[in-house]
Protein backbone atom coordinates (compact mmCIF):
# COMPACT_ATOMS: atom_id res chain seq x y z
CA UNK A 1 0.00 0.00 0.00
CA UNK A 2 2.48 2.57 0.90
CA UNK A 3 4.32 1.54 -2.65
CA UNK A 4 1.21 2.66 -4.35
CA UNK A 5 0.64 5.71 -2.51
CA UNK A 6 4.35 6.51 -3.32
CA UNK A 7 3.64 5.87 -7.24
CA UNK A 8 0.17 8.28 -6.60
CA UNK A 9 1.78 10.72 -5.12
CA UNK A 10 4.54 10.93 -7.79
CA UNK A 11 2.26 11.16 -10.82
CA UNK A 12 0.00 13.69 -8.61
CA UNK A 13 3.02 15.85 -8.17
CA UNK A 14 4.32 15.37 -11.68
CA UNK A 15 1.24 16.14 -13.50
CA UNK A 16 0.70 19.59 -11.22
CA UNK A 17 4.14 20.10 -11.41
CA UNK A 18 3.58 20.25 -15.51
CA UNK A 19 0.36 22.23 -14.94
CA UNK A 20 2.49 24.82 -13.42
CA UNK A 21 4.94 24.97 -16.00
CA UNK A 22 2.22 25.13 -18.66
CA UNK A 23 0.97 28.36 -17.11
CA UNK A 24 4.60 29.23 -16.57
CA UNK A 25 5.34 28.91 -19.88
CA UNK A 26 1.51 30.19 -21.40
CA UNK A 27 2.43 33.46 -19.17
CA UNK A 28 5.75 34.11 -20.83
CA UNK A 29 5.33 33.66 -23.87
CA UNK A 30 2.63 36.45 -23.59
CA UNK A 31 5.74 39.12 -23.98
CA UNK A 32 8.68 36.98 -24.85
CA UNK A 33 9.37 36.12 -28.52
CA UNK A 34 9.22 31.98 -28.97
CA UNK A 35 12.86 31.14 -30.36
CA UNK A 36 11.82 27.92 -31.16
CA UNK A 37 9.05 25.38 -31.73
CA UNK A 38 9.25 21.68 -31.77
CA UNK A 39 7.82 21.49 -35.07
CA UNK A 40 11.73 23.83 -35.91
CA UNK A 41 13.16 20.58 -34.37
CA UNK A 42 11.45 17.86 -35.83
CA UNK A 43 11.99 19.17 -39.53
CA UNK A 44 15.69 19.88 -39.01
CA UNK A 45 15.98 16.57 -37.22
CA UNK A 46 14.28 15.02 -40.78
CA UNK A 47 16.50 16.37 -42.82
CA UNK A 48 19.26 13.92 -44.03
CA UNK A 49 22.61 14.93 -42.55
CA UNK A 50 24.27 14.67 -46.16
CA UNK A 51 21.85 17.41 -47.11
CA UNK A 52 22.43 20.82 -46.60
CA UNK A 53 20.05 21.88 -44.07
CA UNK A 54 18.01 24.93 -43.91
CA UNK A 55 16.51 27.11 -40.90
CA UNK A 56 15.50 30.26 -41.16
CA UNK A 57 13.41 32.03 -38.64
CA UNK A 58 13.64 35.77 -37.70
CA UNK A 59 10.66 37.08 -35.14
CA UNK A 60 9.66 40.08 -36.25
CA UNK A 61 6.76 42.50 -34.35
CA UNK A 62 3.23 42.69 -35.52
CA UNK A 63 3.96 46.47 -35.93
CA UNK A 64 6.26 44.81 -38.48
CA UNK A 65 3.72 42.13 -40.75
CA UNK A 66 1.91 43.90 -43.05
CA UNK A 67 -1.76 43.92 -42.34
CA UNK A 68 -2.04 42.64 -46.04
CA UNK A 69 -0.64 39.08 -44.70
CA UNK A 70 -2.42 39.13 -41.22
CA UNK A 71 -5.84 39.53 -43.08
CA UNK A 72 -4.80 36.97 -45.71
CA UNK A 73 -4.05 34.43 -43.02
CA UNK A 74 -7.64 35.17 -41.30
CA UNK A 75 -9.73 35.03 -45.26
CA UNK A 76 -7.95 31.67 -45.70
CA UNK A 77 -7.44 29.78 -42.45
CA UNK A 78 -9.92 31.30 -40.12
CA UNK A 79 -12.22 34.00 -40.86
CA UNK A 80 -14.22 33.99 -37.42
CA UNK A 81 -11.00 34.36 -35.76
CA UNK A 82 -11.67 37.54 -34.60
CA UNK A 83 -14.76 36.59 -32.74
CA UNK A 84 -14.48 33.46 -31.58
CA UNK A 85 -12.96 32.30 -28.39
CA UNK A 86 -10.56 29.93 -29.95
CA UNK A 87 -12.63 27.33 -31.39
CA UNK A 88 -14.90 27.48 -34.82
CA UNK A 89 -17.49 25.53 -33.28
CA UNK A 90 -19.57 25.23 -36.56
CA UNK A 91 -16.29 24.37 -38.74
CA UNK A 92 -15.70 21.59 -36.41
CA UNK A 93 -19.62 20.17 -36.28
CA UNK A 94 -19.02 20.45 -40.20
CA UNK A 95 -15.60 18.56 -40.19
CA UNK A 96 -16.68 15.88 -38.29
CA UNK A 97 -20.17 15.01 -40.33
CA UNK A 98 -17.85 15.50 -43.74
CA UNK A 99 -15.54 12.66 -42.46
CA UNK A 100 -18.21 10.41 -40.73
CA UNK A 101 -19.89 10.27 -44.39
CA UNK A 102 -16.42 9.05 -45.66
CA UNK A 103 -15.50 12.59 -47.07
CA UNK A 104 -12.21 13.21 -47.76
CA UNK A 105 -10.40 13.93 -44.40
CA UNK A 106 -10.44 16.97 -42.84
CA UNK A 107 -9.42 19.26 -40.07
CA UNK A 108 -11.20 22.50 -38.88
CA UNK A 109 -8.23 24.15 -36.64
CA UNK A 110 -9.03 27.74 -35.69
CA UNK A 111 -5.80 29.93 -35.98
CA UNK A 112 -5.98 30.12 -32.23
CA UNK A 113 -5.46 26.14 -32.29
CA UNK A 114 -2.85 25.93 -34.88
CA UNK A 115 -0.79 28.66 -32.36
CA UNK A 116 -1.18 26.24 -29.31
CA UNK A 117 -0.14 23.08 -31.42
CA UNK A 118 3.16 24.65 -32.91
CA UNK A 119 3.87 26.77 -30.24
CA UNK A 120 3.67 23.97 -27.27
CA UNK A 121 3.06 20.58 -29.15
CA UNK A 122 3.78 17.93 -31.56
CA UNK A 123 2.61 17.78 -35.31
CA UNK A 124 1.72 13.92 -34.92
CA UNK A 125 -2.26 13.91 -34.69
CA UNK A 126 -3.51 11.75 -31.66
CA UNK A 127 -6.49 12.10 -28.82
CA UNK A 128 -3.44 13.73 -26.24
CA UNK A 129 -2.51 16.22 -28.89
CA UNK A 130 -5.92 17.21 -29.53
CA UNK A 131 -6.91 17.34 -25.84
CA UNK A 132 -3.77 18.94 -25.01
CA UNK A 133 -4.00 21.58 -28.20
CA UNK A 134 -7.85 22.12 -26.56
CA UNK A 135 -6.14 23.35 -23.11
CA UNK A 136 -3.59 25.40 -24.77
CA UNK A 137 -5.81 26.57 -27.01
CA UNK A 138 -8.04 27.65 -23.93
CA UNK A 139 -5.21 29.39 -22.18
CA UNK A 140 -3.76 31.46 -24.92
CA UNK A 141 -7.26 32.75 -25.68
CA UNK A 142 -7.38 33.60 -21.85
CA UNK A 143 -4.38 35.00 -21.26
CA UNK A 144 -2.95 36.73 -24.83
CA UNK A 145 -4.65 39.12 -26.76
CA UNK A 146 -5.26 38.43 -30.31
CA UNK A 147 -3.17 40.47 -31.42
CA UNK A 148 -0.52 38.66 -30.26
CA UNK A 149 -1.99 35.33 -31.08
CA UNK A 150 -1.75 36.10 -34.35
CA UNK A 151 1.83 37.69 -33.91
CA UNK A 152 2.78 34.11 -32.39
CA UNK A 153 1.34 32.75 -35.41
CA UNK A 154 2.66 34.79 -37.95
CA UNK A 155 6.32 34.04 -36.47
CA UNK A 156 6.33 30.83 -35.25
CA UNK A 157 4.17 28.55 -38.53
CA UNK A 158 6.22 26.75 -41.06
CA UNK A 159 5.81 28.56 -44.55
CA UNK A 160 8.04 26.72 -46.55
CA UNK A 161 11.26 24.09 -46.15
CA UNK A 162 12.67 25.18 -43.57
CA UNK A 163 11.33 28.87 -43.63
CA UNK A 164 9.53 29.91 -40.49
CA UNK A 165 7.18 32.76 -40.42
CA UNK A 166 6.13 35.88 -41.50
CA UNK A 167 10.22 37.65 -42.47
CA UNK A 168 11.89 34.41 -43.63
CA UNK A 169 8.98 33.88 -45.77
CA UNK A 170 8.64 37.17 -47.28
CA UNK A 171 12.71 37.23 -48.10
CA UNK A 172 12.26 34.08 -49.20
CA UNK A 173 9.47 33.64 -51.36
CA UNK A 174 9.63 37.81 -52.38
CA UNK A 175 13.09 38.99 -51.71
CA UNK A 176 11.24 41.87 -49.38
CA UNK A 177 10.53 42.20 -45.88
CA UNK A 178 7.11 41.10 -44.59
CA UNK A 179 6.31 45.01 -43.95
CA UNK A 180 5.91 45.74 -47.41
CA UNK A 181 3.64 42.74 -48.81
CA UNK A 182 1.44 43.65 -51.19
CA UNK A 183 -2.39 41.48 -51.06
CA UNK A 184 -1.15 39.56 -53.67
CA UNK A 185 1.97 38.59 -52.46
CA UNK A 186 0.08 37.90 -49.15
CA UNK A 187 -2.51 36.13 -50.65
CA UNK A 188 0.32 34.21 -52.32
CA UNK A 189 1.72 32.96 -48.87
CA UNK A 190 -1.04 32.03 -47.22
CA UNK A 191 -2.29 30.49 -50.35
CA UNK A 192 -0.02 27.67 -49.99
CA UNK A 193 0.05 27.19 -45.69
CA UNK A 194 -1.89 24.00 -46.02
CA UNK A 195 0.72 22.19 -47.16
CA UNK A 196 3.53 24.58 -47.25
CA UNK A 197 6.23 21.83 -48.25
CA UNK A 198 4.26 20.93 -51.07
CA UNK A 199 3.56 24.17 -53.07
CA UNK A 200 5.38 27.09 -53.80
CA UNK A 201 3.98 31.06 -53.14
CA UNK A 202 6.19 31.89 -56.00
CA UNK A 203 6.20 31.55 -58.91
CA UNK A 204 2.19 30.22 -57.92
CA UNK A 205 1.13 26.66 -59.73
CA UNK A 206 -2.39 26.83 -61.52
CA UNK A 207 -3.77 25.49 -58.72
CA UNK A 208 -2.00 28.39 -55.60
CA UNK A 209 -3.05 31.03 -58.12
CA UNK A 210 -6.57 30.37 -58.24
CA UNK A 211 -6.43 30.09 -54.17
CA UNK A 212 -4.59 33.22 -54.19
CA UNK A 213 -7.49 34.89 -56.03
CA UNK A 214 -10.33 33.82 -53.98
CA UNK A 215 -8.29 34.69 -50.97
CA UNK A 216 -7.87 38.03 -52.29
CA UNK A 217 -11.66 38.25 -53.19
CA UNK A 218 -12.35 37.66 -49.53
CA UNK A 219 -9.87 40.40 -48.24
CA UNK A 220 -11.46 42.90 -49.93
CA UNK A 221 -14.96 41.73 -48.80
CA UNK A 222 -13.44 40.99 -45.34
CA UNK A 223 -12.90 45.21 -44.49
CA UNK A 224 -10.33 46.76 -42.71
CA UNK A 225 -8.27 44.42 -39.83
CA UNK A 226 -9.39 45.78 -36.61
CA UNK A 227 -8.47 43.42 -33.47
CA UNK A 228 -10.39 43.42 -30.37
CA UNK A 229 -9.58 44.61 -27.00
CA UNK A 230 -10.57 43.29 -23.62
CA UNK A 231 -12.77 46.27 -23.14
CA UNK A 232 -14.54 45.62 -26.24
CA UNK A 233 -15.09 42.13 -25.29
CA UNK A 234 -16.99 43.33 -22.04
CA UNK A 235 -19.70 45.33 -24.32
Amino acid sequence: MTFLKRIFKFIFKTLLWLFVFSIVMVIVFKWVPVPVTPLMVIRNLEQPDDSKKTWQHDWISIEDISKNLQLAVICSEDQLFLTHNGFDVKAIEKAYNDNKKGKHLKGASSISQQTAKNVFLWPQRSWLRKGLEAYFTFMIELVWSKERIMEVYLNSIEMGAGIYGAEAAAQYWFKKPAAILTPHEAAAIAAILPRPLRYKANPPTAYIQGRKSWIVRQMGYFGPLIYPTRENNKD
